[in-house]
């Protein structure tokens, strides 16, 4: 699924590629998805968006945002796959939802397992709690979310919760999610599991700096390989913990990676470089 590296790539795309254009057609839910969410009625989308042109392309945490003129906005979130379509080109038979545009160039978003694809006026969304969150917590790609501001979340944090649990769930850190987190801990030597409680000063300074040096390193090479771009392109950053890696010997040690499921996805470790104990 798409996290803050590739989210924040794919607005760069898109404000390249679609900003300025004008969406000629629209049309949501052609191919009925049970985890695909909208809002409001997706019968109601060719009305809200038809004839507006996009003015520009943002991410925010875990979502993409097109903005378009009279307030209107489209926010997808982690777990749609954004395709561009040049004039011309085949369209996928299936997705959830379509923007064809005057140019003859169209815009598909399906859903991978779930996802959002939200049409709705500016200011509507505000009540949701994980989409103010993206909005109000600064970006770990920024100066703003420096020591002091990673200090007054572990702060916050119960001393019960694992080291997952405090980077990946509850959006304390909007964006960062379970697939960028394997790397993130793997570099700062922390195991998944091990506790806030357990943890010294040093190894949450070294969290907090794998938190900035890898997630801008993804960013730089245009996400992870895991993971595609507008085009359908893999990322340029090569992971060392994923299930493109999880068969081979650690990087570092040489030990076997050990892939467990934890906290409703699947973990990756090296028990080496990253002890429990």
């Amino acid at each position: 699924m798409n996290e803050l590296p590739e989210s924040v790539n794919l607005a760069q795309q898109l404000q390249d590629t679609v900003v300025g254009k004008r969406i000629q057609t629209a049309r949501a839910n052609a191919s009925p998805h049970g985890f695909a969410w909208y809002w409001g009625d997706p019968e109601l989308y060719p009305a809200m968006l038809e004839g507006r042109a996009l003015q520009g392309a943002e991410t925010h945490g875990m979502y993409i945002e097109l903005l378009l003129e009279g307030d209107m906005q489209v926010a997808y979130n982690d777990g749609i796959n954004l395709r561009y379509h040049a004039p011309g080109a085949k369209r996928p038979e299936k997705h959830q939802l379509i923007l064809e545009f005057n140019d003859g160039s169209a815009l598909t978003a399906s859903v991978q397992m779930y996802g959002g694809l939200m049409a709705f006026p500016v200011g509507a969304m505000d009540e949701d709690k994980y989409y103010r969150a993206s909005h109000d917590k600064p970006s770990p790609l920024t100066d703003a979310f420096n020591a002091a501001y990673f200090g007054s979340i572990l702060s916050d944090a119960s001393p019960k919760l694992s080291a997952k649990a405090l980077l990946a769930t509850e959006q304390r850190v909007p964006g960062l999610g379970n697939g960028v987190l394997q790397d993130i801990l793997f570099n700062a030597g922390i195991h998944p599991k091990r506790k806030v409680s357990t943890l010294s000063s040093g190894e949450c300074d070294a969290i907090f700096g794998s938190v900035k040096q890898t997630l801008a390193d993804m960013r730089a090479k245009g996400g992870r390989d895991v993971e595609k771009d507008l085009f359908g392109q893999p990322g340029g950053y090569q992971t060392r913990l994923s299930n493109k890696t999880a068969k081979f010997p650690c990087v570092v040690c040489g030990a076997a990676i050990v892939r467990q499921a934890y906290l409703g996805g699947n973990v990756y470790f090296c028990p080496v470089c990253q002890p429990l104990d």
